[in-house]
């Protein structure tokens, strides 16, 4: 059976349905040596190549869906690679052989909190979907006065650049003074949107953390910049929330208590190793940045060297 060419490579890890539309669009997918279209359908056996590079193609059958939480601290980014050198989300995940972690969703570099990633692409574009308006559920610091009005517009619906938004849900959750925490939920994932819907009120949110994506928890002992592996069940629940078949098999090992234990012990060296490397990077960075540099000699073309001892003119 021949299925859509941005289906196949996003079930075989190599990212969301939505990335391959856009890089079958560039020209960068060829299919037994000729440039892909969009909509093209194809079938396993067919060699498919993106930007030159060989594809594993996997059918339903073979590819074991897997997936992940990960604590995302503030300042990471959510690419695989960065121009400026910051660093990604990426970079403390599992390695992989034949596949890759696609994200689901992202977060802004000052957001932390629950981020999924998934080997399975088609899983990864329905979760983001608003069609199929999974829940995330965000804990918010909000910096000024919230009256009930505001509260009010909030969950009727605010007209922001790209449309109206509103929140499912809010709910006060204490604070002092100027500072109130609050907990909102929504059902979609557009760019930046519970910091603009607050925006729009007159209030600044300055802490923003995402605690909750379906019926899916921020796992209490995952540290930040830690990860953790679901077991079948919740692979499955999220596979039942866009109306996918169930998985089968699953590559996350049971653990006990003890074990678990040394693995989160294990991640928060990690991470605090990851940390001191930075931190002594941006120190090195702006040693070098400050350090002054030895002015060049200027001479006039054809003029000799200097050699000897300056002479004072009077």
């Amino acid at each position: 059976m021949s299925e859509k060419l941005q289906k196949i490579l996003a079930r075989s890890g190599v990212g969301s349905r939505r990335e391959m539309e856009v890089i079958i669009s560039a020209g960068r997918v060829t299919v037994d040596g000729k440039v892909a279209q969009l909509g093209d359908r194809i079938i396993p056996t067919q060699l498919v190549r993106v930007d030159g590079h060989p594809v594993k193609l996997a059918t339903e059958e073979e590819q074991i869906c897997r997936v992940i939480a990960y604590h995302k601290p503030e300042g990471e980014i959510c690419t695989r690679t960065d121009p400026d050198g910051r660093p990604t989300v990426f970079e403390r995940l599992p390695k992989l052989r034949g596949s890759r972690w696609i994200a689901i969703g992202r977060l802004d570099i000052n957001t932390s909190g629950l981020l999924l990633f998934t080997t399975d692409g088609e899983l990864a574009n329905r979760l983001m979907h608003p069609k199929f308006e999974v829940e995330r559920e965000y804990a918010v610091r909000v910096f000024g006065e919230v009256t009930d009005a505001i509260i009010q517009r909030l969950r009727l619906g605010v007209e922001l650049e790209d449309g109206k938004a509103n929140f499912k849900k809010i709910k006060a959750s204490g604070g002092e003074g100027v500072n109130k925490w609050f907990h909102v939920t929504l059902t979609e994932g557009r760019n930046r949107e519970v910091r603009r819907m607050w925006e729009s009120q007159g209030t600044i949110v300055n802490r923003l953390i995402r605690v909750r994506y379906g019926d899916l928890l921020l796992p209490k002992h995952l540290p930040a910049g830690g990860y953790t592996e679901y077991p079948l069940e919740e692979v499955n629940y999220l596979r039942k929330l866009v109306h996918m078949d169930y998985e089968t098999e699953s590559l996350a090992k049971p653990e006990d208590r003890d074990e678990r234990r040394r693995r989160m012990a294990s991640i928060k060296r990690a991470v605090r190793k990851h940390q001191v490397a930075l931190k002594s990077g941006e120190k090195a960075a702006e040693k070098a940045e400050s350090k002054p540099q030895a002015k060049k000699e200027v001479r006039k073309p054809g003029a000799k060297p200097f050699k000897g001892k300056t002479k004072t003119r009077i």
